[in-house]
């Protein structure tokens, strides 16, 4: 890798982890030659608006804005993925780019307006070869660069998940732990939310959460609504609440 990118990412790669690293001796492939509009016609975003939105901050519309926007660009990537017969395997490619879009290095570095576009086009190229992404979802986080829409990364993200979920009538569970499940384990939480909602398919999601202090919990429906809590943390607040233990005080 030439000597420029390594300093550019030097930060980055040494906070990434070691699965998301960026091998050091790759030489970028030939940019694919994909326009914006040949690859996702159905994708109609005015940029004028968007420059507005991002100028506008934190304003209501603006985030009203960002959330269309986001929608739109999963929708088109949908679309595209489901045309060519690579949905399931481009979902496989979005969890991986959250992945790397949640490291904190990873995320300043794609939304830092100082870095030049073509350190971010080579970082990315590299990322998907080390972590095997199609050539569709790399083009296509390249296209987010170019636009300079990557900070949309983590809102698509979420709105490619309802869109991936809506097509293939899946109903996405987030089981939350103290230590990872086993696969036997979360295979029987999985069965029990089909039950409980009739979806055509289950998929998990896991998170590791100290502040459960032992158990898990499992939120599923629309936008994580519903919530089983088998945790130790809501048995202990349980106890607390029957005890009520507010007015006693401790001997000094």
């Amino acid at each position: 890798m030439a000597s420029a990118l390594q300093n550019a990412t030097a930060s980055l790669q040494s906070k990434t982890p070691p699965s998301a690293r960026l091998p050091t001796n790759f030489t970028s492939p030939k940019p694919l030659n994909l326009s914006f509009s040949a690859t996702f016609p159905s994708l109609n975003l005015s940029t004028t608006a968007t420059a507005t939105n991002r100028r506008r901050g934190g304003s209501a519309l603006g985030t009203k804005m960002s959330a269309t926007a986001a929608g739109s660009y999963a929708s088109a990537l949908a679309d595209v993925a489901k045309s060519n017969n690579t949905l399931d395997a481009t979902a496989s490619d979005i969890e991986k780019i959250e992945r790397l879009f949640s490291n904190p290095a990873a995320n300043d570095f794609f939304t830092n307006p100082t870095i030049d576009l073509e350190k971010k086009r080579q970082v990315i190229d590299e990322f998907a070869k080390s972590s095997a992404l199609q050539p569709l979802t790399a083009n296509f986080i390249n296209i987010l660069i170019d636009s300079k829409r990557v900070d949309l990364v983590k809102d698509i993200v979420v709105e490619f998940e309802k869109v991936y979920n809506k097509l293939t009538d899946t109903q996405l569970a987030v089981v939350s732990s103290v230590v990872a499940l086993e696969s036997q384990h979360l295979a029987q939480i999985a069965k029990q939310v089909q039950k409980l909602t009739g979806a055509k398919n289950v998929r998990i999601k896991t998170v590791i959460d100290p502040s459960l202090v032992a158990g898990f919990t499992v939120r599923y429906g629309s936008s994580g609504s519903k919530l089983i809590d088998m945790s130790v943390k809501k048995q202990l607040e349980e106890i607390t609440a029957q005890l009520d233990l507010s007015d006693i005080e401790l001997a000094a």
